[in-house]
């Protein structure tokens, strides 16, 4: 299924790739670790209660299905791309020929992407809405594959660094660890590099890109979501070279974490305790590492109509979730645990996700971006001073 298979039937492979998982006799009768594959290949360990829950998220993926393909055929296949609609940050801005029927198509788009978009409607449905099509429009058919074949065989500092990453992505999968997928992958990741020389290649990207090749199918469709991401989704210097961006995104989380769950930000403070120590690794990878590849997913579903504000709910609700426990703690190392114990096995997206719109509370697009703007000196400022002190270092080294 993997690879760029654009042409086969996905509506076929995507019955054929979500059988009901059975565990063994032995597992059955007791709590011992099961290992499967996952929808997109990965392999996941899990008790047996894991696997049930898994069986129970493969029928919510059919039944959505059920109601996506019946609005398809009852409206249109792209029933979803209303031209009077635009999506802005929290709400829904509309032009004076609004018609009812669009306001009611956008209201229910929004319920469904929360609720996911099948995996066989995945790759149409987020090219359009995230802005990747229009994207790729303003530029030639052969863009891509002209930057492919101009930068073949070019060595750079970013180069150098991706060729280094690509064993190390996602090892063992049955597609992306094979030359053909490492292949595909290093394509995406190069062609990107040259596209954005501020951005060039950062570590994270690696597994982000991965992923949207096994969603997307071509490579092209890769390529254009990656651009349409980092440019227009993300918070601008994310990726770059001082991680400015991420930084930001970190001071952020840490106030929102204060806001939202006074109770754990108070003992983590107590403790010592840098939310950066979990939260970098999300906002890098944007949570490609540390969830199940569908919980991750559906996240995603909603990162690419809504927006980078979707990051922040689900970082809240996982340790929302787990906001007994982590008062109990009393380490660091035991807080570390909890929060990747809990997201490797948050199987259930909707788990994740009922905590995360229900339980957090509202956020606008536009009270994050004053608390970005308010972050962003300190940041620079710390920044600057830690090149400076590497400065030193250096002239420090060259005399003596």
């Amino acid at each position: 299924m993997f690879g760029i298979q654009s042409k086969r039937d996905l509506t076929t492979e995507l019955q054929s790739q979500i059988p009901i998982l059975r565990p063994s006799i032995h597992a059955r009768r007791a709590n011992i670790v099961v290992k499967f594959q996952d929808l997109y290949g990965f392999a996941v360990e899990g008790n047996v209660d894991d696997v049930n829950v898994l069986n129970e998220v493969r029928e919510k993926v059919r039944n959505q299905g059920r109601v996506w393909w019946a609005l398809e055929a009852s409206k249109g296949a792209d029933w979803y791309l209303q031209p009077d609609i635009l999506l802005v940050g929290d709400g829904i801005a509309l032009k004076t020929s609004l018609k009812i029927s669009a306001l009611s198509n956008a209201i229910t788009l929004k319920r469904l992407i929360r609720k996911g978009i099948p995996p066989a409607l995945r790759p149409k449905v987020w090219f359009s809405l995230s802005g990747a099509a229009k994207k790729k429009s303003t530029v030639p058919e052969s863009y891509y594959g002209d930057l492919t074949k101009a930068v073949d065989g070019m060595v750079t500092p970013a180069t150098r660094q991706i060729d280094h990453d690509l064993p190390r992505t996602f090892p063992g999968h049955p597609w992306l660890d094979t030359p053909e997928g490492h292949a595909a992958l290093r394509r995406v990741l190069v062609g990107y590099s040259f596209r954005d020389s501020d951005v060039g290649y950062c570590q994270g990207l690696n597994y982000v890109a991965a992923l949207l090749l096994l969603v997307m199918k071509t490579e092209e469709d890769a390529f254009w979501m990656l651009a349409v991401l980092l440019e227009n989704v993300l918070v601008r210097d994310c990726y770059t070279t001082n991680l400015s961006g991420c930084h930001v995104e970190q001071r952020v989380f840490k106030d929102l974490l204060a806001q939202k769950c006074p109770r754990i930000a108070t003992h983590l403070d107590d403790m010592g305790f840098d939310v950066s120590l979990v939260a970098t690794e999300w906002f890098l990878c944007l949570f490609s590492k540390s969830l199940p590849s569908e919980t991750t997913l559906r996240v995603w579903d909603v990162l690419f109509y809504e927006g980078a504000k979707v990051l922040f709910h689900a970082a809240l609700a996982i340790f929302k979730m787990k906001e007994n426990e982590l008062l109990m703690s009393h380490q660091v190392g035991d807080v570390i645990n909890i929060i990747q114990s809990t997201s490797h096995q948050l199987f259930d997206p909707d788990e994740l996700l009922t905590v995360a719109f229900e339980k957090i509370g509202s956020m606008t697009t536009n009270t994050l971006s004053k608390q970005r703007k308010k972050q962003e000196p300190a940041v620079m400022a710390e920044l600057d001073q830690r090149l400076r002190r590497l400065n030193s270092l250096k002239e420090s080294g060259k005399n003596t």
